[in-house]
């Protein structure tokens, strides 16, 4: 893995990403950590063109965003104009809200939709990825959720945002899955596991809890994962030191070049 492919996940920081110029600050100060990268999400009403105008601004790539769900399968058109204004290629579905996954019917569509979707964002150029929690480690016909949904797309409609804390608290084995998906995980969001001191499970800083970093990158790596995305949903305090911790330890862990 190269620095160059390390990039932020802004839902760490989304409290100071609501207005253009509080995005302004937070551009400045993840660039000035060292990423070169980010993923949108969690953003306030802002136009499309002055996020990427502030981003790209400040030295951030767009690597990756995340859509609104339902928008995605209903209205893939509408998400493939605004990839396009912000000059990214890569989007994922963040979650499958409003989707029953107790439900058959309900998985089945959500698979022909995803599928659909995907398609149209391949025909355009672009590339839809499909990002986990735990919920999708649920059971259904004999294995995971997420294995029907994998299963019943196709791979060059659907790529994979693997989540490495979420699969971990599915009860999910990381390297496992980068193994299924090989060739189609897309993106990663680098994102450790941590326990409180009542045994809780918990979000940390990269090197600080539980997962086999280098084991994880090096599998992804040799199985064409192209972004690394450090993420963690809740911070024990400023959450720009938290992703400056992370990226610390993957500069000096984790990165070959």
């Amino acid at each position: 893995m190269k620095l160059s492919q390390v990039a932020a996940q802004l839902y760490t920081v989304r409290a100071h990403c609501q207005t253009a110029a509080d995005l302004a600050v937070t551009a400045g100060k993840i660039r000035a950590i060292g990423y070169t990268a980010v993923q949108v999400s969690g953003f306030g009403p802002m136009p499309d063109g002055e996020i990427a105008g502030i981003l790209h601004g400040a030295g951030l790539r767009i690597c990756a965003t995340h859509e609104p769900p339902q928008q995605i399968l209903d209205d893939p058109d509408a998400c493939i104009a605004r990839l396009r204004r912000l000059d990214c290629s890569f989007a994922a579905y963040p979650s499958p809200k409003g989707v029953d996954l107790t439900n058959a019917e309900q998985v089945r569509g959500l698979a022909r939709k995803l599928d659909a979707a995907g398609a149209a964002f391949r025909a355009a150029g672009l590339v839809l990825g499909y990002h986990n929690h735990a919920l999708e480690f649920a059971q259904f016909e004999g294995a995971p959720v997420l294995d029907y949904l994998y299963a019943h797309t196709r791979p060059e409609n659907v790529a994979a945002e693997l989540d490495t804390y979420w699969v971990h608290y599915g009860g999910g084995d990381i390297l496992e899955w980068i193994e299924k998906l090989r060739g189609r995980v897309r993106s990663m969001h680098l994102k450790d596991y941590g326990l409180t001191a009542d045994r809780r499970p918990t979000w940390c800083e990269l090197g600080r809890g539980t997962l086999n970093w280098p084991k994880i990158v090096s599998a992804a790596e040799h199985g064409g994962c192209e972004w690394f995305i450090v993420e963690q949903d809740t911070c024990p305090g400023d959450p720009f030191e938290s992703l400056r911790i992370s990226f610390d330890y993957v500069a000096a862990n984790l990165v070959s070049g």
